[in-house]
């Protein structure tokens, strides 16, 4: 490893590049597992390191043999079990960074920035400084506040560094995982533990959570679910998909689900109550109820801008339902569909109502899941109309939610759980 007395800072870390001997990539370093001590400095044991699959893994610091700028040299062999924190141990980024601290001196509190890894002649690698900012405080005559003054403080000159998760805040950890697709960050907060997990979610606007519950385990959902406050909760399922949030609430109790339905606003709550009177497997319970639907006076031009919501998924920005008014589900009767590819190749000006697909297959929403998969797979399509017997739309199913069906229940958790079995003992041996 690198020489002794190098010094190695956490945050900083967080992305760099992990390499085997040979030059070939593992992953990136996510985040230092440390153990906090009653007396002396804080040992650092290991990173958290995301390989491909997003899949968070446990690399013990004994496997690594050089940190420099940039890069992390491993010995090339790595557990690829998912990393699962232990009650002992504490992520340096996800819990300690932010986290307020008193200066022994009596200057006050201080937020933690950054800490300081320095790899002693015993080969353990401690966390000997803090890198901390004093606490803003209100100052001069027009009462601005005053950002607080940065310094670099030995570990042993501040107290409360092992305190409890009360005195954290998520704030910095959110920037530095501000560009992460919603499926990812799903993947931070489920390998956080339960507290710090619900911290974080809590400081997430209702649009960034709704799309990050929507990528989380049931068990996740509910959790953080029955965490917020019964008004945050209500205003996070308004804004989440229909057919999700369904799924979500008939996951909760009956009592705590019907308190949420009457919170939500009006017409999202109308929504979601039509799905939950649907069975899970079939075409009413998997259907969202706010695919693009138009009617067929609409011109191509316009058709275009509505897919290109951000809120859709690819599967629902692949076609648009044209119906009679009104045009909320359940609609006027169904006339049928334009796939997008179609819309790209004529004129703007053009109405969509000559460009109807007809001939697509239409299911009742009483339609199981396998009707479902066979239609999805026969016809190539990403979604299918839901109608009833009047023929008017109430929704559409697309193929990510009967995927999401059709895969075992923990995929999310468990995508690779049988890899690598056999070196578990490892692990816990160079972590014990």
């Amino acid at each position: 490893m690198s020489s002794v007395g190098t010094r190695v800072f956490a945050a900083r870390l967080a992305g760099t590049a992990v390499f085997d001997p040979i030059g070939d990539q593992v992953g990136r370093v996510r985040d230092v597992v440390v153990l906090l001590r009653p007396t002396g400095a804080p040992r650092a044991v290991g990173l958290v390191v995301e390989v491909p699959g997003r899949r968070r893994v446990f690399l013990p610091l004994t496997r690594v043999t050089s940190i420099d700028a940039g890069q992390v040299i491993s010995t090339g062999l790595v557990n690829m079990r998912r990393f699962e924190q232990r009650a002992s141990e504490t992520l340096a980024i996800g819990e300690l960074l932010d986290r307020h601290v008193e200066l022994k001196d009596g200057s006050g509190a201080a937020t933690v920035v950054d800490l300081a890894l320095e790899q002693q002649r015993s080969r353990d690698w401690l966390v000997t400084k803090l890198f901390v900012r004093r606490l803003a405080h209100a100052k001069g005559g027009l009462g601005l506040r005053r950002r607080g003054e940065t310094l670099l403080v030995d570990v042993g000159d501040v107290m409360s560094l092992a305190g409890g998760p009360d005195v954290q805040a998520a704030d910095l950890l959110l920037a530095s995982y501000e560009d992460l697709k919603p499926a990812d960050l799903a993947d931070v907060l489920h390998d956080m533990g339960t507290t710090r997990r619900l911290e974080v979610a809590s400081a997430l606007n209702n649009e960034r959570l709704a799309d990050v519950l929507e990528e989380l385990p049931e068990d996740d959902q509910v959790a953080i679910l029955s965490g917020l406050t019964r008004n945050r909760a209500a205003d996070v399922l308004d804004v989440m998909q229909p057919d999700d949030a369904a799924d979500l609430l008939s996951e909760l109790p009956v009592e705590e689900a019907a308190e949420l339905l009457e919170l939500m606003e009006p017409e999202e709550a109308r929504d979601v109550r039509r799905l939950l009177a649907y069975e899970d497997d079939t075409a009413g319970g998997l259907m969202t109820t706010e695919p693009v639907i138009l009617g067929p006076e609409t011109t191509i031009a316009a058709a275009l801008a509505h897919v290109r919501r951000q809120d859709l998924t690819p599967a629902l920005a692949s076609m648009v339902f044209v119906v009679r008014p009104p045009l909320e589900t359940p609609t006027g009767r169904f006339l049928g569909v334009v796939h997008i590819q179609r819309l790209l190749r004529e004129a703007p000006h053009e109405a969509i109502g000559g460009l109807l697909d007809t001939e697509i297959d239409r299911v009742l929403p009483s339609a199981p899941l396998s009707q479902l998969t066979r239609l999805l797979a026969t016809y190539n399509l990403l979604a299918l109309p839901v109608v009833d017997d009047e023929r008017r739309l109430l929704g559409a199913v697309s193929v990510d939610d009967v995927l999401d069906h059709l895969l075992p229940e923990d995929w999310r958790e468990n995508d690779a759980e049988e890899t690598d079995r056999a070196m578990t003992a490892l692990r816990e041996v160079e972590r014990g």
